[in-house]
Formats: C-alpha cells, structure tokens, sequence
C-alpha cells in the first residue's frame, strides 16, 4: 500500500527534515500549478516519470522553467530510446497518479526500480517545491533534505545539467 501524504511528512520529520507544507486546489500542470504556488519561495519544479525501451523506469526532476529533450537525454544516460511512462506503471511503481508526480514518490518504489534524475541547476537553490505525493499540496524542502530523504529510500539520483539534453 501507498504511504499516504500525512506518513510521508512524518517520516521527513523523523528524519529531521524540515519542511513546509502549503495546500491548494488540485492541478495537473506546471501552468495551474503557478496560479496557486508562484508566490512560494523556492524553486518550482516539474518532474516526469519516463521509461526507456528495455524496460528501466526514470523519474527526471528539475525546474518547472527547465527545457529539455527526452532523446538527448536517453543518449546522455547511454539509456535506450525513452519515452513517458504508462499511468499503470506509474501508481505500480511509484504509488501515484499522473499530476502527482515527485521525488518523494521513491518513497513507495521498495524495489528501487526507478533510477532519479536530478538536474544541477534545481541542487543549487536553497529551496524547492514538490508534490507530497498528491496534487493538491506542495512541499517545501532544502536539496540537502532532499538528499538525506532519498539516500533513506535507498535510492542514489544522477545529477546532471539538463541543458545537454539540447545538443546531444
């Protein structure tokens, strides 16, 4: 079973991860996001949960301002050709649905089948912003207490400059 958003921020506060919690209507794009969350401080972000050809799945975090190509990104993961991955695979890997997707999802994907992918630019800000595993709250939290919540999932991300993406 799913851990439930009010478990989630528990197991962040036994962690000794501060975080701040705002609620808000639910929304399914980085656009109604904005309307609801542009005033927070922090770096808003939009995460996509992608699947290459052979079967390996991906969650790709990154500013919400972020371009980037899914083929430049499969060559600079030496990935075969990904493409967005199925609602099904989704809430059976990663316990969620579509418009909730978050790097605090790994929390549910025990198996750790889902390799993250972290862009460098989003590590450098003091704050991020990110789903707490639904749509209608967003979840402040530092990239250090990012960090330690996802070395906790037993999860280790990729950190690159997406920006790559556009030329490879």
């Amino acid at each position: 079973m799913p851990m439930t958003p009010e478990a989630l921020l528990a197991f962040l506060a036994e962690l000794g991860i501060e975080t701040t919690t705002h609620r808000h209507p639910p929304v399914f794009t980085v656009e109604e996001a904005a309307r609801y969350t542009a005033h927070l401080p922090g770096g808003h972000t939009k995460n996509l949960f992608l699947e290459d050809r052979s079967g390996k799945l991906w969650l790709v975090s990154c500013l919400d301002s972020q371009v980037l190509r899914i083929n430049g990104l499969a060559r600079l993961l030496d990935a075969p050709r990904m493409s967005f991955g199925k609602p099904e695979r989704l809430r059976e890997a990663l316990g969620v649905e579509p418009g909730s997707v978050t790097p605090f999802a790994l929390v549910n994907d025990r198996a750790r089948r889902v390799q993250p992918v972290w862009d460098a630019k989003m590590l450098a800000l003091p704050l991020l912003n990110f789903h707490p595993l639904v749509n209608t709250m967003t979840t402040a939290i530092t990239p250090s207490g990012l960090r330690r919540f996802v070395e906790a999932t037993g999860h280790v991300p990729v950190e690159l400059d997406l920006d790559a993406t556009l030329d490879a």
